[in-house]
């Protein structure tokens, strides 16, 4: 019977280290020039911007067995897609696909401002 209780006690430290984990702040830590790159929701927004590349990102849609929260994906998503529009010389960025699976493609464009 104690085997037992300490291997249910040890689960329990796992749920509990699992969800605590789930409920941080995000992984995904927008840099300073990710933070000058805009969100556009709208190709047509675009229109007289040049195209520098596409952001292919992806993050984790789930801690071992806890599936995560579907905002904080998206809000992972666009930091990583941020991120990596500054990194290719882009400014603005444009969803490209829906979310799917812990993915997301965006379009990273060079925007007169």
């Amino acid at each position: 019977m104690l085997q037992h209780t300490t291997s249910l006690t040890r689960l329990n430290a796992i749920a509990l280290l699992t969800l605590s984990l789930t409920a941080c702040a995000s992984w995904v830590q927008l840099t300073p020039e990710g933070a000058e790159v805009d969100l556009v929701g709208d190709a047509s927004r675009v229109t007289s911007c040049t195209r520098v590349g596409r952001a292919n990102v992806q993050t984790l849609g789930k801690i071992i067995v806890v599936e995560r929260g579907g905002q904080r994906l998206q809000d992972e998503l666009l930091t990583l897609a941020r991120n990596e529009a500054a990194d290719l010389g882009g400014d603005t960025v444009v969803p490209e696909s829906l979310m799917a699976n812990g993915a997301q493609v965006f379009g990273v464009f060079q925007c007169s401002r």
